[in-house]
């Protein structure tokens, strides 16, 4: 499991390694099943502190994506799948809704945003969507 920490970042620790798990799942790198590394072996791969991960997989636990198991080990639970693209389609609003605030403000028709985000998402072939 590839996690990359940047102190460049100013979210916490925990929270970018809840993110990039949560990410993995969501975009099926990390299937149901499969066990997450221990979180002592995190935190040293990582080089952090061990209540550091911990905090991590508690909150991922918290929010459906893990469930643990004393003595066995934290594996990726089994996923709404509605749920999940409800998720993400929130996430994908909220980003266009930002796009299109910063299109309106540049003076942006749009036709050209429908142009721009045809060239994006596919190439000019989908330019009118």
């Amino acid at each position: 499991m590839d996690i990359i920490i940047s102190n460049q970042n100013n979210a916490p620790i925990y929270e970018q390694i809840y993110a990039q798990i949560k990410a993995q799942i969501m975009n099926g790198t990390l299937q149901e099943g499969d066990a997450l590394p221990s979180m002592r072996a995190l935190a040293q791969s990582l080089r952090i502190s061990v209540i550091t991960t911990k905090r991590a997989y508690e909150e991922l636990e918290r929010d459906g994506f893990i469930e643990s198991y004393t003595g066995k080990g934290s594996f990726v639970k089994r996923q709404n799948l509605e749920l999940l693209r409800e998720e993400q389609l929130r996430n994908i609003e909220s980003a266009i809704t930002q796009v299109c605030d910063t299109a309106k403000s540049c003076g942006v028709t749009l036709e050209e945003l429908q142009e721009i985000l045809g060239m994006i998402y596919g190439g000019t072939d989908n330019a009118g969507i």
